[in-house]
């Protein structure tokens, strides 16, 4: 008599879905709430400290308006850092390839490096064909859980560990 297992068939992992014709996807990154949570953490104590520096110097009505520029000048930079982030990348036989907002491919190259944070954060070397390696900074949050892992075991094995 032949048992048959009662278990859930897994399907194999695949970092995305593939096109008709075999190749693989863009990967569609979304936006991390753990870094921008810990962005605007940031602004806020630097801001504070600002302040407070500022304050017992100068008193408390002319450090407003100097804490008030460092906030803005932080806020922007960050909301430049949020558009310079890519939006896609898509893992391939070739390497990885990243895409920003543009539509311009921001990286394209093997993955030389890799350092991982717990869980939660994961940064990759990328080394392209010509030039200096680029750093990849990815959130747990920006990606699914099966693609992370695998950039991490891709990440690893290109370090050598």
């Amino acid at each position: 008599m032949i048992r048959q297992s009662t278990a859930p068939v897994l399907p194999a992992l695949s970092p995305e879905p593939a096109t008709p014709d075999g190749a693989p996807q863009r990967i569609a990154l979304r936006r991390s709430v753990a870094i921008w949570a810990a962005l605007a953490v940031s602004i806020l104590a630097v801001t504070s400290a600002v302040f407070a520096c500022l304050a017992s110097h100068l008193g408390a009505g002319q450090a407003v308006p100097l804490t008030l520029v460092v906030w803005a000048w932080l806020t922007l930079c960050a909301l430049r850092y949020g558009r310079a982030q890519p939006v896609a990348l898509k893992i391939g036989a070739d390497g990885l390839s990243v895409w920003g907002r543009t539509g311009a491919l921001l990286a394209h190259g093997r993955i030389a490096g890799c350092s991982q944070w717990s869980g939660r954060l994961l940064i990759l070397a990328v080394m392209p064909d010509q030039g200096g390696p680029r750093t990849l900074l990815l959130a747990a949050d920006t990606l699914p859980a099966p693609v992370f892992r695998e950039l991490a075991v891709l990440g690893r094995r290109g370090a050598g560990a």
